[in-house]
């Protein structure tokens, strides 16, 4: 009998993980875009906090990377690899915090404990930008430099599908989507027009 429920609980969890979905998106160009976020939205499926928490660096005056995906309840710690100071902060509603002027790492994390778009800056450097996106689904990825993001072993469901990228200028509002045993295939086109990455400015005396 122990056997036979064995059995039935890896032929279910297969079935389970058997869906498969790739998605591309692509600009008012059609040209790929990368740092676009994709979430799956099932209130059956919240988000799982990495573990291992995530890092946002600050080198060579800038943040890297341009774009963070965490789930919701992870800890990011915000180290400075340049030999200036810097001052993180962020006004945004998900997340408003502050990191008063420092070197080298922080004492503690900060806790993103919302779902939503943290946009961060430098109280120095007004150059420095960049975002993270706090997930509400353990199903969320972000696109490539090719424009692709896959999602694997999805459970077959009924999910909303919902689109972030940085430099829209409205938001996406959420379709639905029926996730079903198999590989889907969804090409994404978003009207945005990329614009270039954050630059540190040249450097002076001291900036390094």
């Amino acid at each position: 009998m122990q056997k036979l429920i064995t059995l039935i609980l890896f032929l279910f969890s297969w079935h389970v993980a058997a869906a498969t979905l790739h998605i591309k998106v692509i600009d008012a160009e059609q040209k790929p875009l990368p740092y676009t976020v994709i979430e799956l939205i099932n209130n059956q499926y919240p988000a799982v906090p990495e573990p291992a928490g995530a890092q946002v660096i600050q080198q060579d005056l800038n943040f890297q990377p341009f774009v963070s995906l965490v789930p919701q309840g992870t800890l990011v710690e915000f180290p400075n690899l340049d030999k200036t100071r810097h001052h993180v902060y962020s006004f945004s509603k998900t997340k408003a915090f502050e990191l008063r002027l420092y070197a080298g790492k922080p004492e503690a994390p900060v806790l993103f404990d919302q779902a939503g778009v943290v946009t961060l800056g430098c109280n120095i450097h007004d150059n420095m930008l960049a975002y993270i996106y706090v997930s509400h689904s353990r199903f969320s990825v972000m696109t490539d430099a090719n424009g692709e993001a896959h999602f694997n072993d999805i459970p077959e469901a009924d999910f909303q599908l919902a689109v972030w990228h940085p430099w829209q200028k409205q938001p996406q509002l959420p379709q639905d989507i029926s996730i079903r045993a198999g590989e889907q295939q969804k090409d994404i086109m978003l009207n945005i027009t990329q614009q270039a990455l954050p630059k540190a400015p040249k450097k002076g005396f001291g900036d390094y």
